[in-house]
């Protein structure tokens, strides 16, 4: 139902630092009207144009914090991701993308947004690996976009 809300159509950017295209970014939103509790955010199954992007290149960027891993997230069992919050899906890419369109295939993975499920002990000690559908909550699917390359977004190092 949310699936086509997830990744806002104008947010696709390289990332620059200086004059080294570090990777590249896309504005996000959570597919559960509940969020969640950064902890159980998993990471994104993502792929353009046939290359698929790891977890591991992944960074998150939310609540006016800088971008954190999703190993790092794991702690943040007290800060919450709200639904009608934007977040940043940094990717690390170097050379970043091409100009023009680009096909993505994405899908979010939450452990769990509310409640008890089974699955809940055995996602904490072993998270499912994006994409697969477990953990994906309320995107069951993964979902595809044809977004156009925007002008890049210089990075500001804290």
């Amino acid at each position: 139902m949310f699936d086509r809300f997830l990744v806002r159509a104008d947010s696709l950017r390289n990332e620059r630092v200086g004059d080294q295209i570090i990777g590249f970014t896309l504005a996000v939103k959570h597919a559960n009207y509940r969020g969640c509790y950064l902890s159980l955010h998993n990471g994104y199954f993502l792929e353009i144009d046939g290359v698929e992007y790891p977890v591991e290149a992944q960074t998150f960027e939310i609540n006016g914090k800088p971008p954190r891993t999703f190993a790092e997230l794991t702690t943040r069992v007290w800060e919450h991701w709200d639904y009608p919050d934007e977040a940043i899906l940094h990717v690390a890419a170097p050379g970043g993308l091409t100009p023009g369109d680009h096909t993505i295939r994405f899908q979010q993975s939450v452990l769990a947004a509310y409640g008890y499920q089974p699955t809940d002990e055995e996602w904490v000690a072993n998270p499912p690996k994006p994409g697969t559908g477990a953990g994906s909550d309320k995107t069951p699917y993964i979902v595809t976009y044809t977004l156009p390359l925007q002008d890049e977004k210089e990075v500001v190092r804290r």
